[in-house]
């Protein structure tokens, strides 16, 4: 069976309950490594929060059992404390789905080569840690022919390279705009990379027809919530985006994603696990 074939025949239905990490930005005292994000884009921070080692735990108290996990969580790169995190995923019955390699360029026209051993070596990471997916940015470069191929033979690079986890891409970031950009990169990687669809990267009326354009080709999903000031789920475009996906055939996990400005995010994403299940159920 190939790696495909078996994260597809293990993986969350959309109405299990499953979080991306980033919605508990604030619950892990926005801790974020030293030396996690050379792009800068997150402030690091090492106080408060709750550890790392105790989060299985909690989703399993909230009721998850699923979960995505970005990379600059951890606070060591030990053999010893990766394989004592995962067995606390194990403990707590919450599979850790996708691993999330949240920086790094491959289409970087100067340092791309290095951006690749760094993102490899994450990957080197996640092999520990045994997710069903590892996510990595495709690229921060505008795309055209040539960043769009180059980025394709790098994500096959990546997934020869760690054959043991499967590496998916998703649509952000300024390579992957529409959902032109990634039809064209996927089929570049003629099935050796999939996707992870967020629902909050693309923007404006037209983002709808845009998500139903790649939605089928999605095996694992960010279900991002648009908010109010106030931070209110907007439930209308939730229902529609969800909608999308479900039209599509979707079958996969649906890791919620709140990061509005009400600091109760275990709520919040009750109030969006709730529309899940609504669209879903």
């Amino acid at each position: 069976m190939s790696t495909l074939d078996q994260t597809r025949a293990t993986r969350p239905t959309p109405t299990a309950k499953a979080v991306h990490s980033w919605s508990l930005f604030r619950t892990l005292g926005r801790y974020v490594a030293l030396g996690s994000m050379p792009s800068g884009a997150i402030e690091e921070r090492q106080e408060g929060g709750l550890p790392l080692l105790e989060l299985p735990a909690e989703l399993a108290r909230h009721g998850y059992t699923s979960t995505q996990l970005c990379h600059f969580y951890l606070p060591s790169l030990e053999t010893g404390y990766l394989e004592e995190l995962r067995a606390a995923f194990v403990e707590a019955g919450v599979e850790l789905e996708c691993f999330l390699v949240d920086d790094g360029d491959l289409t970087h026209p100067v340092e791309g080569p290095a951006q690749l051993e760094w993102v490899s070596g994450w990957l080197d990471v996640a092999a520990t840690l045994a997710p069903a997916r590892a996510r990595v940015v495709a690229g921060k470069q505008a795309p055209d022919a040539t960043t769009l191929a180059h980025s394709a033979d790098q994500l096959r690079e990546l997934a020869r390279r760690h054959p043991a986890v499967r590496v998916v891409t998703e649509n952000w970031h300024a390579l992957l705009p529409d959902a032109a950009s990634v039809n064209e990169l996927l089929d570049r990687t003629a099935g050796e990379v999939g996707l992870l669809v967020d629902l909050g990267n693309w923007k404006g009326p037209g983002k709808y027809a845009e998500l139903a354009a790649v939605a089928a080709r999605a095996e694992t999903c960010q279900a991002k919530v648009r908010t109010s000031a106030s931070g209110e789920v907007d439930a209308e475009d939730y229902r529609a985006c969800l909608g999308v996906l479900r039209d599509a055939g979707y079958d996969g996990p649906l890791a919620l994603v709140y990061d509005g400005a009400d600091p109760d995010e275990w709520n919040r994403l009750e109030d969006a696990a709730a529309i899940v299940a609504e669209v879903f159920g």
